[in-house]
C-alpha cells in the first residue's frame, strides 16, 4: 500500500511539475504542500513547509485560499509582484482537492492582457477627447449662425473660417489614425523594393520648403551625396522624414534653420544610413523624451493643437522604423535644440 502512495504521490509531482504555469498546493493546515519549478522560480526556492502567509500575503487572494480550504469553494484573486521596471499581474485561480482539504493554485500571467485593455481604454477616451473639442465649437458656431449671427457677415465669416479649421484639424486626426492602424498591420512584413533615401530626403525636404520658409526658416540637408539605396517603403520613409522635418520646422524652428544630415552608422545586423533631423529650438525637457513616442502624447497640447498637431506622428514613426529594422534615437537639452535620429539597414 505504501508503494502505491509513493508511486501516486510522484505521479502527482511529476505532472505538477510538468505544467507551465506556477502552480503551489497548500494542506489543510493552511502550509505550502508543493510548489512546481514555475512557482519556485517565482517565489523563490524552500517555500515548501511555509504557512502560505508568508508568501501570498494579498488580501483578495488569501480570502480566496480560505474559501477553498475552509468551504470548498473555487475562486479567482488578483495577485502582483513588484518588478524592476513594472508590476507583473497575475490571475490566479484557486480550487479545492475534493476530499483533501486542500487547495491548487495556478498562477497566469495576465500584465500584457490589463496593459493592451488599459491601452485600448486610453486610446478610446483620447481619440473622444480630441474630436469632442472641435465638434463642441463648431456645433456652438452653427448654433450662433442659425441664431444671433444670422445676418452679421463679418461674423459669419469669421466662424466660417474657425469651423473650417476644427473640421480640417478632425480630418488631420482621422487621416493620422488611419495611417497609424496601416503601419501597424503592416509592422511584421519586411520591405522587398529598394528605394533611394537621398531622393526621398530632397523630395520631403522640397515639399515642406515653402511651409518653412512662410515660418523664416532655413532646411538645409548635409553629409552623403549621390544615391543612397537601401529596402523600404517609399511612402512611409517619405512620411517618417515629413514628420520628422514638419516638427523641427514647428517646434525648433526658432532657431532659423532645421539641418537634415545623411550618414552611415553600424547597425547590429550590419551597415545602415542614418538621418539626424537637427533643430536649434528650445530643446525638449529630458523627463518627456521616454514618451514623445507614446500616442497622443504633447510636451506642451495647447501650443500643439494651435500647430495642427496630432500627437500621433512621432508613434507613426516608431512603428514605420520598427518596420524597417531600424532604431530611433530622441536627442535633447533645454535651449539648445533637438536631434531626432533615423537608422535604417543598408540591407
Amino acid at each position: 500500500m505504501k508503494k502505491g502512495q509513493d508511486m501516486q504521490t510522484a505521479l502527482v509531482r511529476a505532472m505538477a511539475d510538468a505544467i507551465p504555469l506556477p502552480l503551489i498546493v497548500i494542506g489543510q493546515d493552511e502550509r505550502i504542500l508543493a510548489a512546481n519549478p514555475a512557482a519556485t522560480a517565482l517565489f523563490g526556492t524552500g517555500i515548501e513547509g511555509r504557512h502560505h502567509l508568508l508568501t501570498l500575503r494579498q488580501p483578495a487572494l488569501q480570502t480566496a485560499i480560505a474559501a477553498a480550504l475552509t468551504e470548498g469553494r473555487s475562486g479567482q484573486a488578483r495577485h502582483v509582484i513588484p518588478g524592476p521596471s513594472q508590476d507583473v499581474a497575475y490571475r490566479v485561480t484557486v480550487s479545492p482537492l475534493e476530499g483533501q482539504g486542500a487547495a491548487v493554485l495556478t498562477f497566469e500571467d495576465v500584465t500584457e492582457a490589463e496593459q493592451m485593455g488599459q491601452m485600448r481604454r486610453d486610446f478610446v477616451a483620447n481619440v473622444s477627447h480630441e474630436l469632442r473639442t472641435p465638434l463642441t465649437a463648431m456645433m456652438g458656431f452653427i448654433e450662433t449662425l442659425r441664431g444671433p449671427a444670422r445676418d452679421d457677415a463679418p461674423a459669419r465669416d469669421r466662424f466660417l473660417a474657425i469651423m473650417e479649421r476644427e473640421a480640417e484639424r478632425m480630418n488631420r486626426l482621422i487621416r493620422d489614425l488611419l495611417h497609424l492602424s496601416r503601419v501597424e498591420s503592416e509592422e511584421r512584413v519586411r520591405p522587398a523594393t529598394r528605394v533611394d533615401l537621398t531622393a526621398l530626403v530632397q523630395s520631403a525636404v522640397a515639399m515642406l520648403r515653402p511651409m518653412a520658409e512662410g515660418q523664416g526658416v532655413a532646411v538645409e540637408v548635409t553629409g552623403l551625396d549621390g544615391p543612397l539605396p537601401l529596402p523600404g517603403d517609399a511612402d512611409q520613409i517619405t512620411q517618417v522624414l515629413t514628420n520628422l522635418i514638419e516638427n523641427a520646422v514647428k517646434y525648433g524652428g526658432a532657431g532659423g534653420t532645421v539641418t537634415v544630415a545623411l550618414s552611415r552608422e553600424a547597425l547590429p545586423r550590419g551597415p545602415g544610413l542614418r538621418i539626424d533631423v537637427v533643430d536649434r529650438g528650445e530643446g525638449i525637457d529630458p523627463r518627456h523624451i521616454p514618451r514623445l513616442t507614446e500616442r497622443f502624447y504633447r510636451v506642451d497640447g495647447h501650443r500643439s493643437r494651435e500647430k495642427g498637431g496630432t500627437g500621433l506622428g512621432l508613434a507613426i514613426v516608431k512603428h514605420i522604423v520598427n518596420r524597417h529594422r531600424g532604431r530611433m534615437r530622441i536627442e535633447s537639452e533645454r535651449g539648445k535644440g533637438s536631434v531626432f535620429t533615423v537608422v535604417l539597414p543598408e540591407g
